[in-house]
């Protein structure tokens, strides 16, 4: 039933286990029962009391519990790896609450690692080229989002960026904005302990890292405004 978030069940990542170890579809349905309940309700549950408290945070972003989550199954057609189940669930929050939207919440439990991050992923190139123009143009606005996001336990993924200057960019001279207009994205992540997920407490921790986040999310929204 619908409801706010209790807890992910007991037996959410054992199930993540075992269906990694199988890896069948045919295991998968003989299990759905216990899919819904311990991981994908749950999760329904998760994104639903995060919209609800996002909201009232002002945090201008929201989710579905239908829409929000990504399937468990592997998209298989262009790839050589044919296993047919992640081995995590995910989920995005985002101002429209769609997964195409930019300055988004996302969250993932996995058997590799439980992490929420707030990011402009890979922006479009018209956002991207924005984003890089302010951070030379308006160095000190850059820099005053930087500096918050410290104070408030968090940095700017460094992930994936240029090895050099983008086209037009050759020129910046200041190491910390020649590093920053290398990169595709910005994001910032908090990684979740995975004896955490099981308490109606994850929501206030995924809260507060949102609200700390909430530099970026000024920063990138006021230049999405001025992009196209």
């Amino acid at each position: 039933m619908a409801g706010a978030f209790k807890g992910f069940g007991p037996k959410a990542i054992p199930f993540l286990k075992a269906l990694d170890f199988h890896q069948s579809r045919e295991w998968f349905h003989e299990n759905r029962d216990l899919y819904d309940g311990e991981l994908h309700e749950p999760f329904c549950d998760l994104v639903q009391t995060l919209s609800e408290r996002f909201e009232a945070a002002t945090l201008g972003l929201r989710g579905d519990r239908k829409k929000s989550l990504f399937r468990i199954n592997r998209d298989v057609r262009f790839s050589k790896d044919k296993r047919p189940y992640n081995r995590h669930l995910s989920a995005i929050l985002s101002p429209d609450g769609t997964k195409m939207e930019q300055g988004v919440f996302y969250v993932h439990i996995g058997l590799d690692r439980c992490f929420a991050g707030v990011a402009w992923w890979q922006p479009g190139p018209e956002l991207l080229q924005a984003m890089r123009k302010a951070i030379v143009t308006k160095p000190a606005a850059y820099r005053a989002m930087i500096t918050s996001l410290k104070k408030a336990g968090l940095e700017l993924d460094a992930e994936d960026r240029l090895k050099r200057a983008p086209r037009g960019f050759e020129d910046v001279s200041e190491d910390d904005l020649a590093q920053a207009v290398r990169s595709r994205h910005f994001l910032v992540r908090h990684e979740i302990d995975p004896a955490t997920i099981h308490s109606p407490a994850l929501v206030d921790d995924l809260v507060d890292f949102t609200l700390r986040s909430r530099p970026l999310l000024d920063w990138g929204r006021a230049i999405q405004g001025t992009a196209g």
